[in-house]
């Protein structure tokens, strides 16, 4: 069966290290014990090595644990600098773990980056043709991937032109078109990979609830909390790099909400 399951698990970025500088001097003197008291709702905590060089770090998550289990759909929420993102990425592997476990049954796809892959020198049609390559299809699975993105891109004549010339909305476009295609037990979301023109987003919500459908675990991070409250049946509130509450969708975000009443994002 699919699940996930984190064990205390930490991780740090280092922001600036040897030198005299007045940012590290800023940073040092915020951080005068070995672990910082938190910032608050916005941000991860920050710490300074013992070492000679002084190494500053942000702590972007804390001492996470969870485990979810096949048939639940989760959403991540917090203020920006939360963590919700960082958790997101180490579920996919982009980011390595620090500190702790991490445990994950099932074949995971994540939607974070619809451009991530793409080759701004080949034409639309190209990149579809270099990520069947990478999947391992065949010249007919190619073919009807190429005529699937083709149609639900929408993108005319620009499908055979270089990525590069694409405005920011045709490449998502393009991305999300291709991105997903694949089908997984478990999927992994991004808020900006909702992102483009409302028509647009209109067409792709129906593409996007059939993997969710599909998927036998959702993780998914947004601030429209009417999407979370429609596609997830629990909630895990994200602050200072560490779990705030984690329960019952209806419930979490009901005491979401009154906290955002009472502190501005």
């Amino acid at each position: 069966m699919a699940h996930i399951r984190l064990e205390d698990l930490s991780l740090s970025f280092p922001v600036l290290h040897g030198g005299s500088r007045s940012l590290k001097k800023t940073l040092l003197a915020r951080a005068k014990s070995t672990v910082a008291a938190k910032s608050g709702a916005v941000g991860g905590r920050m710490r300074v090595s013992g070492n000679s060089a002084e190494v500053v770090e942000v702590q972007a998550l804390f001492n996470v644990s969870l485990t979810i289990a096949e048939g639940e759909r989760v959403g991540l929420v917090g203020h920006n600098g939360a963590g919700k993102s960082t958790l997101l990425r180490v579920l996919a592997g982009i980011y390595e773990t620090g500190d702790g476990t991490l445990d994950i049954e099932g074949d995971t796809h994540a939607l974070i980056d619809p451009n991530a892959g793409m080759n701004g020198e080949l034409t639309g049609r190209e990149n579809i043709q270099l990520f069947a390559c990478r999947m391992g299809m065949g010249r007919v699975a190619t073919q009807e991937l190429e005529q699937d993105v083709e149609a639900f891109s929408d993108l005319g004549a620009f499908f055979d032109l270089p990525v590069r010339l694409y405005s920011s909305g045709m490449s998502v476009r393009l991305g999300f078109a291709l991105a997903t295609v694949p089908r997984s037990r478990i999927l992994l979301m991004d808020e900006w990979f909702m992102a483009g023109d409302q028509k647009f987003q209109d067409k792709a919500r129906a593409r996007l609830e059939s993997m969710v459908d599909a998927a036998e675990i959702l993780v998914v991070t947004s601030h429209a909390l009417s999407i979370l409250r429609q596609w997830c049946t629990r909630i895990i509130w994200m602050e200072g790099g560490e779990i705030r509450m984690d329960g019952p969708a209806q419930e979490v975000l009901d005491a979401y909400e009154a906290a955002l009443a009472v502190t501005p994002v």
